[in-house]
């Protein structure tokens, strides 16, 4: 049975919380295979609001098993802060498991992070300040500590003392910072290893073993395609792969078991942080969008930068993740526009760019060409149909199709998980996965 990875699109805040959940009911695990609390979720279930910011948003899932994957960086008090929320909420998170192969934010992840965005000053990146990046930074410098290392303490001293014997010569003399302790770390580290014991697992093993079963792994994706430290608008990026690829990666599932990659984008754009955004708006239109929208991060609070939807970056990511299918979100956001502007090209100081820019100079530079399509009054919410949609909303959806390079098969009309459209199931039978 096939392994599925649902992938945002555009700059993160699409709406994978609401396809992850969606899914949730007909899949046996759902995935996180990066990112940590930096990468929140929204998700809307019988009218009641869940932000979920470290774990996998199939934990709202009955039937489904959450695996936090060996991708992820994980910040222990983060985790039971946010499982002792949802169960507080009567939520079930007895099934979540953990790779023993992810990384851990300690706290001296976050110190670094919060010291060195406010020494880069106007060369800041944007970044939340939860040690994320650090994390990554000792992961591939191979000084970082992992979650199966909370069970040996003298691997544990050891990593500990190996990380900070430069980190405190940089907070000392550098960032005049007191140095970090390394009983105290330890100690830190340690006080959750009983309770964190039962949940951890060889995460590779398990998930192979249920493809084999038969049984349905959906891999969602934190952050987004234009987030991605490699295929991103880099240096304003993430520090992991939250590409199709990266799921593989960050799961322990070969790319040959992944028969569907669905991308998640909304019918306009959002960012949050900095970098460039062609279509951002500045004006009331953006406000519009903000406020209708809720466009705040999860996470942070922080408001979202918005603009009109992109074609051309719609279609990069469809070619970067290899998408079989779009999920169009929010579309119910743009009820009451009377004209709907949609990127179809750039202009780079007179030149115009069809596809995106290769260098990050002319994206900087690059600014919208509009196609403009009428709008619709009509309240879409309760639609469940594309011949429920009002003919100017279904010949949006269309268009957008057109230019995306990918066909669009599932729409958000409103918040809650059943205000949704299905053109075409996400979910490939047994019959599908054969004849692929």
């Amino acid at each position: 049975m096939p392994a599925i990875v649902i992938v945002g699109a555009q700059w993160g805040d699409e709406g994978k919380g609401k396809a992850t959940d969606l899914l949730g009911g007909l899949v046996d695990y759902v995935v996180k295979p990066n990112g940590g609390n930096n990468a929140g979720h929204t998700v809307v279930v019988g009218g009641e609001k869940y932000e979920l910011k470290l774990l996998p948003a199939g934990i709202l899932s009955p039937n489904a098993t959450p695996i936090i994957g060996n991708g992820c960086v994980v910040n222990l008090e983060a985790l039971f802060e946010e499982i002792e929320g949802l169960q507080a909420r009567g939520a079930d998170t007895s099934k979540l498991r953990i790779s023993a192969n992810a990384h851990l934010v300690a706290p001296y992840h976050q110190v670094l992070d919060k010291v060195t965005e406010r020494f880069l000053g106007k060369r800041a990146i944007g970044t939340t300040g939860r040690g994320i990046g650090p994390a990554y930074m000792d992961k591939v410098a191979r000084l970082g500590i992992r979650v199966q290392d909370v069970f040996d303490e003298s691997i544990l001293r050891q990593k500990v003392e190996g990380s900070l014997k430069q980190k405190n010569e940089l907070l000392v003399k550098v960032y005049n910072r007191r140095a970090v302790d390394i009983d105290e770390t330890v100690e830190y580290f340690t006080a959750f290893a009983e309770r964190l014991r039962p949940m951890v697992i060889d995460a590779t093993y398990v998930l192979n073993e249920a493809l084999d079963r038969g049984e349905v792994v959906l891999m969602e994706g934190g952050q987004a395609t234009f987030l991605d430290v490699d295929h991103g608008t880099y240096p304003f990026v993430t520090s992991s792969n939250p590409t199709a690829g990266g799921a593989s990666v960050g799961s322990g599932i070969g790319p040959t078991r992944i028969s569907r990659a669905v991308g998640i984008i909304k019918a306009y754009t959002t960012r949050v942080g900095a970098g460039p955004f062609p279509t951002e708006l500045f004006d009331e239109m953006g406000i519009y969008l903000q406020k209708t929208g809720g466009e705040f991060g999860v996470n942070t609070g922080r408001p979202r930068r918005c603009g009109w939807y992109d074609a051309l970056l719609a279609r990069h990511a469809s070619r970067v993740n290899g998408f079989t299918d779009y999920f169009v979100t929010k579309l119910d956001v743009l009820t009451g526009i009377e004209q709907i502007p949609v990127c179809v090209a750039y202009d780079v100081d007179g030149v115009r760019f069809d596809e995106m820019p290769m260098t990050q100079t002319d994206f900087h530079h690059a600014k919208p060409i509009f196609e403009y399509f009428p709008g619709w009054t009509e309240d879409i919410t309760g639609s469940r149909t594309m011949e429920d949609l009002p003919e100017n909303a279904r010949n949006y959806i269309l268009a957008l199709e057109g230019m995306s390079g990918t066909r669009i098969s599932a729409i958000g009309v409103g918040p809650d998980r059943d205000q949704t459209i299905v053109r075409h199931e996400l979910i490939p039978t047994s019959s599908q996965t054969e004849a692929r």
